[in-house]
């Protein structure tokens, strides 16, 4: 199995910065479309990346509320797969960043601080992670350093704020070089995020 992926090339085509997009539960490739173009980086690729299991239309990294832990692990494998690929296609891991939205913001935490060779940065939004503590104690040497940003709504039904925030600390407690932003906003993103989101990621890529 392998996942399926489409690539939104930068408008200045000799650029090889990649962002990696996963979209949450229920969602495809299909909704996030939005973001290259809201995003308004000229010199920035963007993949976006279809989840492996089918979900009432849409796709799903992982079982939830059910065992999600099997179905992690899988979803783990087959990104950490994807990303390794990436430098065949011309694209590195120190040019390339992981974005993800609510199960997406999951698999961008638990995958990429996991990685051998650690990305420029990660991205996570209105998510968690499945164990913070067994998370910490797997961060591979190199990914400590690797900025990462993880943004949250302080009126999120679905995943409520308290519980991440207080993760979130923990990891940043173990060294993780990571930078907690909270949101007056629900379980979506909003534009005042966008904004973050792109000085994040020009800060990080740097683009010459």
């Amino acid at each position: 199995m392998s996942l399926n992926a489409e690539l939104i090339p930068a408008k200045e085509r000799d650029s090889r910065k990649l962002l990696v997009v996963l979209h949450g539960l229920g969602d495809s490739r299909e909704g996030y479309r939005w973001l290259p173009v809201e995003l308004n980086l000229p010199w920035l690729n963007v993949l976006l990346v279809d989840a492996p299991d089918e979900y009432y239309g849409g796709f799903s990294w992982y079982d939830y509320p059910g065992d999600a832990g099997p179905g992690i692990d899988r979803s783990r494998r087959l990104l950490t797969t994807l990303l390794e690929q990436l430098p065949v296609k011309g694209f590195q891991a120190n040019e390339t960043m992981l974005f993800g939205f609510s199960q997406g913001c999951l698999m961008t935490l638990e995958t990429g601080l996991r990685l051998a060779h650690p990305l420029a940065g990660l991205i996570g939004v209105s998510g968690y992670v499945s164990d913070s503590e067994k998370l910490i104690r797997e961060v591979s040497p190199g990914s400590k350093a690797m900025p990462v940003l993880v943004t949250h709504g302080t009126l999120d039904p679905v995943i409520p704020c308290t519980k991440v925030r207080q993760q979130m600390a923990e990891m940043k407690t173990a060294g993780v070089n990571l930078e907690w932003v909270e949101f007056r906003k629900e379980h979506t993103i909003v534009r005042e995020e966008t904004k973050l989101f792109r000085e994040f990621i020009t800060r990080t890529l740097k683009p010459s």
